[in-house]
């Protein structure tokens, strides 16, 4: 499950990246006085916000993959079988302290 979470935020981030350089060519004053020459270009509009959550979107999802890891590293897949089993999972107790 957590790994189907990592894989739709590296998607969705993705996605909110290409639609923020969509956004930042769709807004820059040059394209758009190109296309509506009766008008002068503007000033460039301020996106350091935009650039920010993309950036945090993708430092998540570097948070999302550790996640992943730590889980797997929790699975009887990355387990050694020469390891002794623990009580947890049915081996045989340790050492009883003495009364």
């Amino acid at each position: 499950m957590t790994a189907a979470f990592a894989f739709l935020w590296l998607v969705s981030s993705s996605a909110w990246g290409k639609g923020l350089t969509d956004v930042k060519w769709a807004t820059n004053p040059l394209h758009l006085a190109e296309l509506y020459p009766h008008c002068e270009a503007g000033e460039f509009p301020f996106m350091g916000r935009l650039n920010a959550s993309v950036i945090f979107g993708f430092l998540n999802l570097i948070l999302w993959a550790g996640n992943c890891w730590f889980i797997y590293k929790e699975t009887p897949f990355h387990k050694d079988s020469s390891q002794p089993t623990t009580v947890e999972e049915g081996g045989a107790p340790g050492p009883q302290p003495f009364p």
